[in-house]
């Protein structure tokens, strides 16, 4: 059995549990005067029972998935010759790996007889394990719905129970987002002091020459190398700004017009072919400004004679800053929108009273009340500018230069980080675990924008509440 066919009937399952448990609680009330002597709603009931199902089986399908890949992979390795077992893990993984494709029928060539045979073996195992796991969960579910059904009674406190479950569950989940996030930063931190072991912490936050070439095989030659990080921060930087001079005043202007200035109609037109621009894939930005927007500003310098004085060239800053700006108004201006028409309409009405002007009250009363948020859109943005990579690399090209020409090409840590961890690299060389380096970096600068942006928040938020 699939376990998408397993899922779908347990779903069934519980849904027929549910309607069991809650008639049940509704004929348990017939005897003592209606569902109103019930301790709980009928719902409560039938979700009890549901918990008293699900939670059995749901642990046990979480174990079984877990551990069945292990079993079948350890039943199928002693079934292998005993030249393959005695070569170590290593040419274990090869075989079963070759095994697999055998399965999916992706082998190229004639495969050895041994291996068509632990094939079938897998296929084998795999069918009598879910066969078997579908009939345990079964099993199972009817064991602890019987029980929850017959617990039942008029002054069970079914509310409590199904409250307090459904509490264990979301604190679940936000401890799994907090491990999730404490996971991400040991990790990255942990083989960031890996790199700074083998690099200086100096030479990487004050270099100024980027050129990680010592992640080579052994069987290669090796090249010098330099870990200087500022060309990459400066080029983010760079790209960054740009990217803010177009996103932030289109935005905001954009949002005050449609939630102050604009008719109903302008309003429903505008406002979704805006955050149309949201939806089209970075890659396809990528194209435009690699194929139209940079030539363009290229032949443009040339043209008024730039080039004279400094570097102009097809992959510029400049073209990778304007795109990243359009594309990212959507975001500053949904949210500035949102933000705006949250604020009391009392507030307008008040300034309207005293004689204020229409635009007086945009930039004194709504502006200043709306701050908060306004701010939030703009770290929003700031951060999409920072993480962007497709756009650069097709625009902006992949060289590290430390320069403020906005017509020259540059790089950003994203970029780098992609470049260092893609094709043959060893992950215990100082390239690759540079890449760990600057994506430690990143998250220090991400958090010291949110510190200054909650702090900002609270300032405003406290003067205008």
């Amino acid at each position: 059995m699939s376990s998408t066919l397993l899922l779908a009937l347990m779903f069934v399952g519980f849904i027929t549990i549910y309607k069991l448990g809650r008639s049940r609680s509704l004929a348990l009330a017939t005897n003592v005067g209606g569902a109103r002597y019930l301790n709980s709603l009928p719902f409560y009931y039938g979700m009890i029972t549901v918990l008293w199902a699900a939670i059995p089986a749901l642990i046990l399908l979480g174990l079984w998935y877990a551990f069945d890949d292990a079993v079948i992979q350890a039943i199928v390795v002693q079934h292998l010759p005993a030249e393959i077992r005695e070569a170590g893990n290593t040419e274990i993984g090869l075989v079963l790996n070759k095994v697999r494709l055998i399965i999916d029928n992706q082998f190229l060539g004639e495969p050895p007889e041994y291996m068509t045979v632990a094939a079938a073996e897998i296929n084998k195992l795999t069918t009598l394990s879910s066969n078997l796991l579908a009939a345990l969960i079964f099993l199972l579910m009817s064991v602890s719905a019987s029980v929850g059904y017959f617990r039942i009674h008029p002054q069970m406190k079914a509310r409590l129970f199904v409250e307090n479950w459904f509490k264990l569950a979301l604190l679940i989940c936000s401890m799994i987002a907090i491990f999730t996030t404490l996971g991400i930063v040991l990790s990255v931190l942990l083989e960031s002091i890996k790199f700074f072991r083998s690099v200086p912490i100096t030479e990487f936050l004050f270099g100024l020459e980027w050129s990680p070439q010592n992640a080579m095989r052994a069987d290669q030659v090796v090249g010098s190398s330099s870990f200087g990080a500022i060309p990459l921060f400066a080029g983010t930087l760079l790209i960054a700004f740009i990217s803010m001079l177009i996103a932030v005043p289109v935005g905001l202007m954009s949002a005050i017009y449609l939630a102050d200035y604009a008719p109903t109609k302008v309003r429903s037109t505008v406002k979704p072919l805006l955050e149309i621009l949201a939806g089209i894939p970075t890659v396809v930005y990528g194209f435009f400004a690699a194929l139209t927007v940079a030539p363009m500003i290229r032949d443009l310098a040339i043209g008024m004679g730039l080039d004279n004085y400094m570097t102009v060239t097809s992959e510029s800053a400049l073209a990778v800053g304007l795109i990243m700006g359009v594309m990212i108004v959507p975001f500053v201006s949904s949210l500035s929108d949102d933000v705006i028409n949250a604020v009391p309409q009392s507030l307008r009405d008040g300034a309207l009273a005293l004689g204020a002007t229409k635009s007086e009250v945009v930039k004194q009363v709504v502006i200043p009340a709306a701050l908060p948020g306004i701010v939030g859109g703009f770290l929003l943005a700031v951060s999409r500018a920072i993480g962007e990579t497709m756009i650069v690399v097709m625009a902006a090209g992949l060289a590290a230069n430390l320069t403020a020409n906005p017509l020259d090409a540059v790089t950003t840590v994203t970029v780098q980080i992609v470049t260092l961890l893609t094709g043959d690299q060893e992950f215990d060389s100082p390239k690759t675990l540079a890449a760990f380096a600057l994506g430690l970096m990143l998250f220090v600068v991400t958090l010291a924008l949110n510190y200054i942006a909650l702090h900002v928040v609270k300032k405003y938020r406290e003067q205008y509440e």
